[in-house]
């Protein structure tokens, strides 16, 4: 791990202030931190072979008590505390407003999250986006089978639906939603979802904000391989060490980073995550169009966008204390799967083999993030950024859909 631990809170503090689930329960969360801000996972690490955990954190204070980004009765007159839609836009649209389509973007993630129509509609009416409910077609929630059998609540994974849901509708407002919960974070169950939201119509990404270890991950690599849609996936919030699904070869693999604003042409600047996943694959093989010259199977990243909690966004969601919903403030590359997903769903075309024309497109498509490192991995591209391709961001961030 490359993060500041400052202990860990007691197993009843993580269940009442994160709302982690039964079965992480067994686990404590430990207090992380990222230059002057401190934060937390809120799915447990250490997750078992074959299962997955979220990527997503919320910032908190020292003690873990998540840092409110502001109350429900201040809307609307209080701007909530972290990136919200038009900030995001304007770090990775160059300038240019998101395009009008009206093409599905799939979130999946595990777990049930009752609240979620309602909880988005007041993100979306906070920042003046569309309405995206069932009533006007835009928002659909599924199971894993396509069906309505939906799996039981679990904090932590719908604060990690929360923040995907946001980050698809700051990047394209007018796109229509499909968020699809897993019966479980499986593998299995995660992958049987992915395949559903293939199958629907209209949908060119799907986007996945969690991962876990390689070993037996071959069996799930088909569902994140499906040409002419943008499967995203985040690469962690470990440090440098490679982690499925986003070394599947068909996935297109989401670092981190840190997004300042700066007095420069751009008006923002970007390091690296020093805790966003890279990796050089030890079970997956290496796609054609991927050149990075020293691993020789699959390397993550491929792009990357904000993901480092001390740069978070704004996100309306579960709180894990009770039934209540606020604004809270996240990170971790959970951020930026759906932001690239979002900027796929604007683009209004899927990536036509995976991630194969990020790697074809002109360099000046993209944000060259030369700095920052997250780990050590013998002073190579693996863990340090640098100028072209590296492993924590990629080619670097978007300028626009031209690169996607």
């Amino acid at each position: 791990m490359n993060f500041g631990k400052l202990g860990l809170i007691a197993l009843a503090a993580a269940s009442a202030v994160v709302g982690i689930g039964t079965a992480q329960a067994q686990s404590q969360i430990a207090i992380e931190r990222s230059g002057n801000t401190f934060h937390q996972a809120v799915c447990a690490r250490n997750n078992a072979p074959g299962e997955a955990r979220c990527h997503a954190h919320v910032v908190t204070d020292s003690r873990g008590n998540p840092m409110a980004g502001k109350p429900v009765e201040a809307a609307p007159f209080v701007t909530p505390s972290g990136f919200g839609p038009a900030d995001l836009q304007s770090a990775y649209y160059g300038g240019v407003a998101p395009g009008g389509s009206t093409k599905t973007i799939v979130i999946v993630d595990a777990y049930g999250y009752g609240n979620a129509e309602a909880d988005l509609g007041v993100y979306r009416a906070q920042y003046g986006l569309p309405a995206c409910t069932t009533a006007n077609g835009c928002f659909k929630k599924l199971d894993q089978r396509g069906g309505t059998a939906y799996p039981r609540n679990n904090t932590g994974w719908a604060q990690e639906q929360a923040l995907d849901l946001d980050m698809a509708s700051a990047m394209c407002p007018s796109c229509k939603i499909v968020l699809i919960q897993s019966d479980s974070a499986t593998l299995a169950n995660l992958a049987a979802a992915v395949n559903t939201g293939a199958a629907l119509p209209g949908v060119v990404a799907i986007s996945n904000s969690y991962g876990g270890g390689e070993t037996g991950s071959a069996s799930y690599v088909s569902a994140y391989n499906h040409p002419g849609i943008a499967v995203t996936v985040s690469t962690g919030d470990s440090g440098y060490g490679a982690q499925f699904p986003a070394t599947a070869p068909g996935a297109i693999a989401v670092g981190g980073t840190n997004l300042k604003r700066a007095a420069n042409a751009r008006t923002w600047a970007e390091t690296a995550w020093t805790s966003g996943g890279s990796g050089c694959s030890a079970v997956h093989a290496k796609p054609s169009w991927q050149v990075d010259a020293l691993c020789t199977n699959r390397m993550e990243a491929d792009i990357s966008a904000v993901g480092d909690p001390a740069t978070g966004v704004a996100v309306y969601g579960p709180t894990g204390q009770g039934n209540k919903a606020g604004w809270l403030v996240f990170g971790g590359t959970s951020v930026s799967a759906p932001i690239i997903g979002g900027m796929y769903g604007a683009k209004g075309t899927g990536a036509p083999n995976a991630s194969s024309s990020i790697y074809g497109a002109n360099a000046a498509s993209f944000n060259d993030v030369t700095t920052g490192t997250n780990g050590t991995c013998g002073g190579t591209y693996f863990c340090n950024a640098g100028g072209g391709y590296d492993g924590p961001t990629g080619r670097g961030t978007p300028i626009g859909t031209a690169g996607l």
